[in-house]
């Protein structure tokens, strides 16, 4: 297929108002090694006419585009447990990878992860595995299953086992099982921890979660033992928190000052340093619990930065945080709102695709739901920035007119928003089809007419 052709095929795939007849000639599409395209295997609501015609596509490529849809409802990809090609399989298991942390994901039904455990094709079983859309309660039922690496997931779901599975789990016969499993039950067993400590796979991870002895607690601060993981432990004697607060490495006083105990004038009285690109990922009390109100309280109204920015991750923070958070001068703040908070205001988002025009927090700024429209156009049509001019489509005021200027911008990606949007005047929509950086827009754009969709396959070579 020629790439020009494809790129317009590609915009009609994804168009909301292509009609059923052609959606489903395109996906019987499979001409020359070519299938059809990924934004046809992936549309939302896709009917059921349609999903039976990828099930039984000759390309598994199709299959497996499907199999990874994050739009499509999860029984209808689970309908692909007993597709022939194990590739399928494997991609059905793992599930659509996901960029954007808006967009969630139904785990598959548990039945059909179990079928999926015991496929006969290893590389089925390891992408159950590594998938990150597991149901908890399916999580949890790995716990007794004959492969080790299947038992060795299941510790993942620790709190919700039952003692005799933890039990079982601590005991198992394989050594990586026995030692999963014993990291999470050396939080509240400091003997567990003794053991841990003296295998050097584990002894960090013990060190910085594990129930300590203090004779250990000493013995690593005198050997100068993974500092930093110990300066995070919950169950260090305060002495030994003051010593490691005013140690020589930068990194252990950094983790010393994030400690929960720590009140305001114990942490800013630590000397440490934040990067400017920290994100606060390793601040695990906060973490943990994102829909608490006092942690995120605690967090959000602290002087550490790196407090603020892990509370800034929470899609729950209430309103007088929002508003504390949003007044942040702190550009990683800004961009976890953006990001996570359905209510991030306005100037917030403005300010991050500002600064940050092309790039993914810029893309999430510029698609939330509180992304400004309203006196778009009047402030930004006749901007000198490119990336300003373009903001000008989203404004419902914006005429047909401008909607036409702004289709022939010296900047692509304007010329492919005012491409894309319904009130570009019909003979310019056309002539934008046949134009190769702007084809897949105006195939995309709603108003583009019936006829002028089915031109576009068979200019494509897509059969009738």
């Amino acid at each position: 297929m020629v790439a020009f052709h494809a790129s317009a095929l590609d915009g009609v795939a994804r168009n909301p108002s292509l009609p059923t007849p052609l959606l489903l000639r395109m996906l019987a599409f499979d001409g020359d090694g070519d299938r059809p395209p990924r934004d046809a295997l992936q549309r939302a609501g896709l009917p059921e006419s349609a999903v039976v015609v990828i099930l039984a596509h000759s390309n598994p490529g199709a299959r497996i585009d499907f199999a990874m849809s994050a739009r499509a409802e999860c029984a209808q990809r689970a309908r692909l447990a007993d597709d022939p090609s194990p590739k399928v399989r494997a991609a059905l298991a793992y599930g659509p990878v996901v960029y954007d942390p808006r967009t969630k994901v139904a785990p598959l039904p548990d039945a059909v992860c179990v079928r999926l455990l015991d496929d006969p094709a290893p590389s089925v079983r390891m992408a159950l595995l590594d998938s990150p859309h597991l149901a908890r309660s399916f999580v949890a039922s790995m716990a007794t299953h004959h492969s080790s690496a299947a038992r060795r997931e299941a510790v993942r779901a620790w709190e919700i086992l039952p003692s005799r599975e933890r039990s079982a789990l601590l005991a198992d016969r394989d050594p990586g099982v026995r030692r999963a499993a014993a990291l999470w039950e050396c939080r509240r067993d400091a003997h567990v921890t003794a053991e841990l400590l003296r295998d050097p796979k584990s002894g960090a991870e013990a060190l910085r979660r594990g129930l300590l002895v203090r004779a250990d607690a000493e013995r690593c601060v005198a050997e100068r033992t993974h500092l930093a993981a110990l300066a995070e432990n919950p169950s260090l004697p305060a002495d030994l928190v003051e010593r490691l607060a005013v140690d020589p490495d930068e990194t252990v006083r950094l983790a010393v000052s994030l400690r929960p105990e720590l009140d305001e004038t114990q942490r800013m009285a630590i000397d440490f340093t934040v990067g400017d690109f920290n994100r606060g990922d390793g601040v695990q009390w906060v973490q943990d619990r994102l829909a608490d109100p006092e942690v995120l309280s605690r967090a959000a109204t602290s002087a550490h930065p790196l407090l603020r920015r892990a509370a800034a991750q929470s899609p729950h923070l209430p309103p007088d945080l929002l508003r504390l958070l949003a007044r942040v001068e702190d550009p990683v703040v800004e961009n976890r709102l953006c990001i996570h908070h359905p209510n991030t205001p306005e100037e917030v988002l403005m300010r991050v695709y500002a600064r940050l025009g092309g790039t993914f927090s810029a893309w999430m700024a510029e698609t939330h739901p509180h992304f400004p429209r309203e006196g778009l156009a009047a402030r930004y049509a006749d901007h000198p920035d490119g990336k300003y001019r373009r903001l000008a489509v989203r404004d419902p005021a914006a005429t047909p007119a401008l909607i036409e200027r702004l289709s022939h911008d010296p900047e692509v990606w304007t010329r492919q928003a005012a491409a894309g949007d319904p009130r570009l005047p019909l003979h310019r929509l056309r002539e934008a089809l046949h134009v190769p950086e702007l084809a897949s827009s105006a195939g995309a754009n709603p108003a583009l007419p019936e006829d002028e969709m089915a031109a576009v396959l068979d200019r494509a070579g897509v059969p009738a």
